[in-house]
């Protein structure tokens, strides 16, 4: 987490420096008047105009000041608990590092911890369920790369936990399972169809399959891992939309959802691919690139391909660069030609050993 540090008086400023020598990626504000020579990011207007904009470029923000101000002058910008950076407030003395703002989903619960220890402070932290130390939902997602469908449903979800309702996990690779173990009303099943026909008043599925006729729900909450990798080979010039209308196909034959989507995989010779590069950027995943000879080394279901080793030198492009960048040869979908592309999808190694 990249994070800004902003202090507007000389006892204040005596604590960002603290902070920004015990906090990595951190970036320290200061007011002209009490700015050093070396002082490298001076602001001279006032905060109300600085405070803005580093909320739209940092992760994190710790503002040593009084609360009123970060609230009014925050207040116009805030966009909703997915979206905006963590603010913790801080007082001039630094006794109190006060999570204001995304204390889960930004981070900032963490964050007025980690300020609070750095200069022997105290943090303090009002969401429910670290007050009542029950672990959150969306909190342990963040920690673990998942993302969250729908967000609007984590208010419920956390409410039952707090609540010691009944909720089914179903956490196939045991992800977070550890973590909910021993909270109370939460049960642990690990298959996907057993834990839709057990009646809860929660349900918390943690999949890279697509339910979202279950993800209308108001009492559903679904975590997804970015754990598949989609391996694709394709014929020089091959357009975006075709790999796209391709991955599209296949995702929806198998209920899979795009949002797990770890990376894409394939030969180095597609490095200047433009239809490939645009896909990645559309998707905003990573593009990993194989030479031939490493592609040739893994075993794979499919046979050798005589046009793919006489054009790139590679007896195969989509199943052993899927292979490759997952770490596990489980493919969830073996090789398909599909005019001018090639797919193949693997499953990265999981956490746990498989059910």
């Amino acid at each position: 987490m990249n994070v800004a540090i902003v202090a507007i008086t000389g006892p204040g400023v005596l604590r960002a420096r603290d902070l920004g020598r015990a906090l990595p990626n951190s970036t320290v504000y200061y007011p002209e008047k009490h700015a050093r020579p070396t002082d490298e990011r001076v602001f001279r207007g006032p905060v109300a105009d600085l405070l803005p904009e580093l909320f739209a470029e940092y992760q994190g923000l710790i503002c040593i000041m009084a609360t009123g101000i970060v609230v009014r002058t925050l207040a116009p910008h805030l966009k909703g608990k997915h979206l905006d950076p963590a603010v913790v407030v801080m007082d001039e003395k630094g006794q109190h590092a006060i999570s204001l703002l995304s204390g889960h989903l930004g981070g900032a619960n963490d964050l007025a911890r980690d300020a609070a220890k750095a200069i022997g402070g105290e943090a303090v932290i009002t969401t429910a369920t670290d007050v009542n130390r029950i672990p959150a939902w969306d909190d342990v997602a963040r920690k673990e790369g998942l993302a969250i469908e729908p967000i609007a449903n984590i208010r419920k979800l956390n409410g039952l936990l707090l609540d010691k309702q009944s909720i089914v996990l179903v956490d196939r690779c045991r992800r977070i399972s550890e973590t909910f173990a021993t909270v109370p009303g939460v049960s642990l099943i690990e298959n996907l169809g057993e834990g839709m026909k057990v009646s809860a008043k929660g349900y918390v599925f943690v999949t890279h399959y697509d339910l979202s006729q279950w993800a209308r729900r108001p009492d559903v909450l679904v975590l997804r891992p970015r754990d598949l990798v989609v391996g694709i080979g394709c014929n020089r010039d091959t357009g975006c939309d075709e790999i796209d209308a391709v991955v599209r196909e296949e995702f929806a034959r198998l209920h899979l959802n795009r949002e797990s989507i770890a990376c894409l995989a394939t030969i180095d010779a597609k490095k200047d691919e433009p239809g490939l590069l645009e896909f990645a950027a559309r998707e905003n995943v990573p593009l990993e690139f194989h030479d031939a000879a490493t592609l040739n080394t893994i075993k794979t279901p499919s046979e050798p391909s005589p046009h793919a080793e006489e054009a790139v030198g590679a007896r195969g492009v989509c199943e052993p660069a899927a292979i490759l960048s997952a770490g596990s040869d489980r493919l969830l979908l073996e090789k398909q030609k599909r005019g001018n592309v090639t797919i193949a999808i693997a499953e990265k190694k999981s956490i746990r050993p498989y059910a």
